[in-house]
């Protein structure tokens, strides 16, 4: 016989969970980004705890101001910087809209087949520079209008990231303590291999964070090296772009691609050249080297379940996905592996 209190407590306590989780929805990701945060950060956390003599509440708030100046202060350098670059580019434009563009330079006379075209087209260009920026007027509110809810993404994306470094203070303080809490649930749903899969996660989650983060800083770093050996001008904000960058799959270009176009522009052929092989062969190429070794390192799970996790994480869930994708299908293969093993070994009826 079905026991109505019983019945109606678990309905209730669904109920409130609901009511929670509506509750947090706005700042699930902020809390994502937060756990994850402070779960690869863990190791200097312990350290500085151990130095502080246990007080982890000190510990925690040295750590996460530590977190505010690596991660907002350089977001706030690169976004003058970039107000900057911006303002010169306009400059640009309206330099070009009142006396009409450069001359064509020596080199694009010389390009075999096609040079005396392309002198001609850029004269052309030249001639009717007036009249096609006048026609492409009405289309740069257009632009302006996407440019602007780009910004307003971009500002939520920052707002965001404030929120999660505030979160990442209290995963810090009570990470001992949200471990028991998530552990003792996983015991009561499946039992004794709670241990195990909490374990799996926490595995899964290190090796992507290394893998990701790695491998962007290690193309940020090349990015930089190969800027400053070409003279590009602003060579530390173009490696904080590339490094930014190199979290999205072929980011990466989208930074050194622009560069050896201004080296060819300033006829610096040989150095455009250089950051052309560069570009190709070390930073973008480090990226199916490294991140491959650094996300399968130390783990028993088939890289190919990983990377599915990784690239298919980032289609449904947007950049968060990087990290939930390969912790949900390393979950469900491991949870497949243990049933097809229980299913092979129980006895016939």
């Amino acid at each position: 016989m079905v026991n109505n209190d019983r019945l109606l407590i678990q309905i209730l306590l669904l109920a409130l969970l609901g009511a929670g989780l509506w509750v947090m929805a706005p700042f699930i990701s902020a809390l994502l980004w937060g756990a994850i945060l402070a779960f690869a950060s863990w190791p200097l956390m312990r350290l500085l705890t151990r130095l502080l003599g246990g007080r982890e509440s000190l510990a925690a708030a040295l750590l996460t101001g530590l977190w505010m100046l690596l991660v907002v202060l350089p977001l706030v350098w690169l976004g003058f910087n970039l107000a900057d670059h911006i303002r010169d580019a306009t400059a640009f434009v309206r330099d070009v809209q009142v006396d009409g563009l450069p001359d064509a330079p020596d080199w694009l006379a010389d390009v075999p087949l096609l040079g005396p075209r392309l002198v001609a087209m850029w004269s052309t260009l030249d001639q009717q520079g007036a009249a096609l920026l006048a026609s492409a007027k009405p289309y740069l509110g257009q632009v302006g209008n996407w440019l602007l809810a780009r910004s307003a993404q971009i500002g939520g994306g920052i707002l965001e990231l404030a929120l999660s470094l505030v979160f990442v203070f209290f995963f810090y303080r009570d990470g001992p303590r949200l471990e028991a809490f998530v552990l003792r649930l996983l015991q009561r749903l499946i039992g004794e291999r709670a241990g195990y899969y909490l374990d799996l996660v926490a595995a899964t989650v290190q090796r992507v964070v290394n893998g990701v983060i790695g491998t962007a800083a290690a193309q940020g770093l090349l990015a930089l090296i190969g800027f400053l050996i070409a003279g590009v001008p602003g060579a530390l904000v173009l490696g904080m772009v590339t490094f930014m960058l190199s979290l999205i799959p072929m980011g990466p270009p989208l930074a050194w691609v622009p560069a050896t176009a201004w080296l060819v522009w300033q006829e610096h052929y040989g150095m455009a050249i250089f950051l052309g092989i560069w570009g190709t062969f070390v930073i973008s190429g480090v990226d199916n080297v490294l991140k491959p070794y650094l996300i399968s390192r130390g783990g028993n799970l088939p890289l190919v379940i990983v990377l599915l996790g990784v690239f298919g994480g980032l289609i449904a869930f947007g950049f968060i996905g990087l990290f939930i994708g390969p912790t949900l299908l390393a979950v469900a293969y491991s949870l497949l592996i243990d049933w097809s093993r229980s299913t092979a070994v129980s006895p016939p009826r």
